[in-house]
């Protein structure tokens, strides 16, 4: 089968990702009365028909059966389906073909779809998530990779933070070549977070390498934190749900009280995050954010990375409530305590979150600088 390939898998990393090894090959090719617009939801190109336009691609031949599966398991999901179509090759002989044309729900744009756009603002997560895609075997089908897809973007876009985040080392080593070598990459199981398994080798303080060390990894989350504090009041909000991690440990009690918590969507930016999930489980709109710290949960073998806030808010309420979003089966109950209170749980033992306990700590470490600012803030 003949397939007219446009839009993102032109990007030959991407297609190779995609598709694997086989014997196709390639030519530059147009579908006449076709142009390729962008969707109203973002990035992605979809063809439309268009009279006296002329879409640009590729006309692929000889692809064997499991390319031909790959290709298919990844356009279906966002609702690609093929048709027949009639293409020009560059010489102007006509060749019958199919493409992937967009569900009739999909909106689009009217706007065109640049390539060279694209590669430039989106390639890098989508090549990211193409490769999470890619080291599965078996491969996801159709349907698990819909459900999938959220959460491998958003490790895709974790992989991008943490790539440039900032890495202070003045007690510790500093980044530096050679750096740790991953050699092999084994499972990917879960269908929402992942357990992988991995072959590596890392400098040691010596000066040579390691050992081959094989060991487990989680494939957590970056997620965004925020402690909100009435300044006036002297109060924090807490938040106490159900948590399967103490449940599965044989905790007799696995309600814990928490800070305001969520993961942080691909492409958004930890504040933004924070200030959602304000709005969200709580109800409440920050006057205003401060960023606490950054932090790995469990560095020994997951990559959960916590952006920690504090977020000033208005807490008169003496009575608790309950909040989250019934989509997400969030199942919240809220309290306001002051913030000695608070730090009375940590020694009791009720407050056993590590990211709430130093959040906590934080802000009594800073309550009177607080208190200041708020005054000062005033008219």
């Amino acid at each position: 089968m003949a397939l007219f390939l446009y839009g993102t898998l032109l990007h030959p990393p991407l297609m190779a990702l995609i598709a694997g090894p086989g014997p196709s090959r390639a030519e530059p090719a147009s579908l006449p009365g076709h142009a390729v617009d962008r969707t109203a939801e973002g990035h992605l190109p979809m063809l439309v028909v268009r009279p006296g336009a002329e879409a640009q691609g590729q006309l692929w031949t000889g692809m064997d059966s499991a390319q031909l599966a790959r290709l298919d398991a990844y356009e279906t999901p966002f609702g690609y389906r093929l048709a027949p179509v009639s293409v020009r090759r560059a010489d102007g002989t006509v060749a019958k073909a199919q493409a992937y044309f967009p569900d009739v729900a999909t909106s689009g744009s009217g706007v065109p779809w640049s390539l060279a756009e694209w590669v430039a603002l989106e390639s890098p997560q989508t090549l990211l998530a193409a490769s999470e895609i890619a080291a599965h075997d078996p491969p996801l089908s159709g349907a698990e990779l819909a459900r999938q897809w959220p959460m491998i973007r958003h490790r895709a876009s974790v992989r991008l933070r943490a790539a440039q985040e900032a890495t202070p080392a003045t007690l510790r080593r500093a980044a530096s070549s050679p750096a740790p070598e991953l050699l092999i990459e084994r499972g990917r199981a879960g269908s929402f977070f992942k357990l992988v398994t991995v072959d590596l080798r890392h400098p040691t303080f010596a000066g040579s390498p390691s050992s081959v060390l094989t060991r487990d990894g989680f494939l957590g989350a970056d997620a965004a934190l925020v402690l909100p504090y009435d300044a006036a009041r002297d109060r924090v909000l807490l938040v106490e749900q159900f948590r399967v991690g103490p449940f599965l440990r044989g905790d007799t009690n696995p309600w814990t009280l928490e800070p305001v918590a969520g993961l942080i969507d691909a492409g958004e930016e930890p504040a933004a995050a924070a200030r959602r999930e304000a709005r969200e489980e709580a109800g409440l709109e920050l006057q205003d954010l401060t960023r606490m710290f950054a932090t790995y949960a469990s560095p020994g073998a997951s990559t959960d990375h916590f952006h920690c806030f504090l977020g000033i808010a208005d807490l008169p309420q003496n009575e608790g409530w309950h909040g989250g979003l019934a989509e997400e089966h969030e199942d919240l109950r809220l309290h306001v305590l002051s913030l000695d209170a608070a730090l009375e749980l940590i020694e009791t033992g009720e407050i056993n979150v590590g990211p709430l306990v130093a959040m906590l700590y934080w802000t009594a470490r800073r309550r009177d600088r607080l208190a200041v600012q708020r005054r000062d803030a005033q008219p």
